[in-house]
């Protein structure tokens, strides 16, 4: 009962915001395909899915204010408003471009796993989202976001995860799921919580969010096995890490899966227009 009632609450946001998408449907004409952004934020991660009906969910936002102009020229220099922000877990290249976001866009409620930030910016984030009196909603394993056909089914973290030292086991983990595609967001996690994820979810994708910018601890072949991804992409930029790491690349060309860099390649558009995945690239 307790999983229902977070579905049905966030179902209920949207439609109490409704009254400023159909503002911009209205004026700027809504998206018919579902349309996922791999945004360009430099080392960090940052995604943002439109779907069908103009409905926008934004997954973290990268470390710092650059994620402003990628959301600029995604959404246009008046589009101020987003239905949903989620922070997959409070380290700062995913957090630290959300206090921005929400100094700058009108914002319908604020997704989280509960837990705080070590960084001191995480105090700032929580005081814009009290002071702009923006819902927050905690949510976990078994969780869900349900938009019409589409949904956004939260793999983990479980409750002993959500206790654990490492911020990264913590994470979010999103897959998103319709009639035409399914897509998995993974965050920052390591082997360890892929391995949770393949003794106890479905993780066959056609698109996936490559965990913690191609670091050499994730993305393993039992789970590059199980997913089977078409396509991956990776959050990334300049860095002292390695990131991507060879190791990782080696696993997805092993598995014939198309690679995108948000270093190489900018800014990722993915269209899904009749089950077909159309790429469109900023570089």
């Amino acid at each position: 009962m307790k999983n229902n009632n977070r579905i049905i609450l966030l179902v209920l946001f949207l439609v109490i915001f409704d009254v400023f998408v159909w503002g911009q449907i209205v004026f700027g004409g809504p998206n018919e395909n579902l349309e996922v952004y791999f945004l360009n934020v430099g080392q960090g991660d940052s995604q943002m899915a439109i779907l069908p009906g103009n409905v926008k969910i934004l997954i973290d936002g990268g470390p710092n204010n650059k994620v402003l102009k990628e959301l600029s020229s995604v959404l246009g220099p008046t589009d101020r408003y987003i239905d949903l922000v989620v922070l997959s877990h409070p380290e700062l290249d995913h957090f630290g471009g959300l206090i921005d976001v929400l100094k700058r866009y009108q914002v319908g409620a604020f997704i989280f796993n509960g837990r705080r930030g070590s960084a001191p910016a995480f105090l700032d984030l929580e005081r814009i989202i009290k002071e702009n009196k923006i819902a927050t909603v905690v949510l976990a394993e078994n969780d869900k976001i349900k938009y019409l056909k589409n949904r956004f089914d939260m793999l983990s973290p479980s409750k002993n995860l959500l206790q654990s030292a490492e911020l990264n086991d913590t994470t979010l983990v999103m897959k998103f799921e319709n009639e035409e595609v399914k897509i998995l967001f993974t965050g920052d996690i390591d082997k360890k919580i892929e391995d949770y994820l393949i003794k106890n979810r479905d993780l066959s994708v056609d698109v996936l969010k490559i965990s913690h910018h191609g670091s050499k601890f994730s993305t393993s072949e039992n789970f590059l096995k199980k997913a089977m991804p078409k396509i991956s992409v990776i959050g990334v930029g300049k860095n002292s890490y390695g990131h991507p790491t060879n190791e990782t690349l080696n696993r997805l060309v092993s598995i014939g899966s198309q690679i995108f860099r948000t270093d190489k390649n900018g800014t990722i558009k993915l269209v899904i227009d009749n089950k077909k995945i159309n790429i469109l690239k900023t570089k």
